[in-house]
């Protein structure tokens, strides 16, 4: 959400934004509505000041004044009356129009319809050079007795997964090193519900627009979020923060949900794409300050890099084109890690600076300086998402005889253990 006065003198640029973000939205309705609401409100407060001041009127005037001045005041007060059904809907109306504004993208940001126009900024790491045939994530698992898709599948439906063994293991050890990791550089430890109310995905900015990629929970008003973001973002909804409770930073762990309609057909293979996840995720509030923002912003994408890093996967870093970065964002990029048996690299982290745009939506404000009431300024970067993360870590360290060499970072975590698995074929020699 945006400031409606900055709406109105910038209609220009939020057009634009609009556009270039591919936003279903009528900015002219908006302003006509937002004219029509003006004139309504002025008209309803000249009746009210007509009133009141026909009240004042009524114990000074004669007595034969006074009955058409009581009915005077009846007929306003019917009037005004008349015009609050319309009053009601008219900000009703403005307010939906309003969550669809987007935001202004960052000058940096590349115009682009797609994904596709995603702009490459550089690579990191070595691109893995096997000496024997790899296997792919689901080969490895299978070889090893780690995942048993076809029983998950009879009991959740596809897309749904279960690891056994030393997979799990796996799996916590990289959840636990990244909330360690993010701890050691600053950010609060939090574990938090998936469980929220429709108004947190409203202040998210994840709805209206993306309503059928959420679980809903039939018979309660309570839905599944797909991130941490949601319900952290409500944490201090409606509250009044002092400037030196800023930043807020977290490094916020749960389940995740997401329906991923619209998606049949893609990235279905294994642990790529499933409906039930786990995410560390970094959350930052901070003052409204763009220059903050930004620098906010590097810190957390060095984060997630450094992460990487750590766990030794090759890695490209791209910016996110004004048609793949959401209606909120200033500023985006995302991380892709190397998978191998693919020969590409796939989103693993997105990194997203929002200004004040989901401040305004939960009405979470702080005084700065001069005491003036401001919107805070958000941000989020995913930490650590598995099983997702699992793809490239499986496949960038198999080794020829079918086990896993675990990088060194996550062996504090895995009882000093330097590879996972039981030899399934002969060790290949250089």
């Amino acid at each position: 959400m945006l400031d409606l006065k900055f709406i109105r003198e910038n209609a220009g640029a939020v057009k634009h934004a609009t556009l270039v973000k591919g936003v279903n939205l009528d900015l002219d309705e908006l302003l006509r509505v937002d004219r029509e609401l003006v004139e309504l409100k002025q008209r309803v407060e000249a009746l009210q000041t007509e009133r009141n001041a026909n009240a004042k009127q009524v114990p000074k005037a004669t007595p034969q004044d006074r009955p058409l001045l009581i009915q005077r005041g009846k007929d306003l007060a019917e009037e005004i009356k008349a015009l609050e059904p319309s009053l009601r809907a008219h900000e009703d109306h403005l307010r939906q129009l309003l969550l669809r504004v987007p935001n202004i993208p960052h000058p940096s940001v590349p115009v682009g319809k797609d994904d596709s126009e995603n702009v490459e900024l550089r690579r990191e790491g070595q691109i893995p050079e096997f000496t024997f045939p790899p296997l792919d994530h689901v080969e490895i698992l299978e070889r090893q007795g780690w995942a048993d898709p076809e029983r998950v599948a009879r009991v959740s439906g596809s897309r749904s997964y279960l690891l056994k063994g030393d997979a799990v293991l796996l799996e916590m050890a990289v959840l636990m090193f990244a909330m360690d990791f993010l701890q050691g550089r600053g950010l609060t430890p939090l574990s938090t519900t998936s469980l929220v109310r429709p108004d947190t995905l409203v202040g998210s900015g994840h709805f209206p627009g993306g309503e059928d990629m959420v679980y809903k929970i039939e018979g309660d008003e309570l839905m599944l979020a797909g991130t941490a973001e949601v319900p952290v973002n409500s944490l201090y909804a409606g509250e009044q923060l002092a400037l030196d409770q800023l930043p807020m930073t977290y490094a916020a762990l749960s389940a995740a949900f997401r329906s991923e309609a619209g998606s049949a057909g893609r990235d279905v293979r294994g642990l790529i794409r499933v409906h039930e996840f786990r995410k560390v995720e970094q959350y930052v509030m901070t003052r409204a300050d763009e220059a903050e923002g930004l620098r906010w912003f590097g810190v957390l994408l060095e984060n997630a890099e450094a992460m990487l890093r750590a766990l030794e996967l090759p890695y490209r870093v791209v910016q996110n084109c004004t048609g793949d970065m959401g209606a909120g964002k200033v500023l985006m990029y995302d991380i892709e890690t190397w998978v191998p048996s693919e020969g590409l690299y796939r989103e693993t982290h997105s990194c997203s600076y929002l200004g004040d745009w989901q401040a305004r939506r939960t009405g979470l404000r702080y005084r700065d300086e001069h005491g003036k009431l401001v919107y805070a300024h958000t941000l989020n970067n995913t930490g650590i998402a598995t099983p997702r993360i699992l793809v490239p870590l499986l496949e960038n360290h198999q080794l020829s005889d079918g086990t896993v060499r675990v990088p060194e970072a996550l062996r504090p975590y895995l009882g000093g253990r330097e590879r996972l698995g039981v030899p399934v074929r002969e060790e290949a020699t250089a």
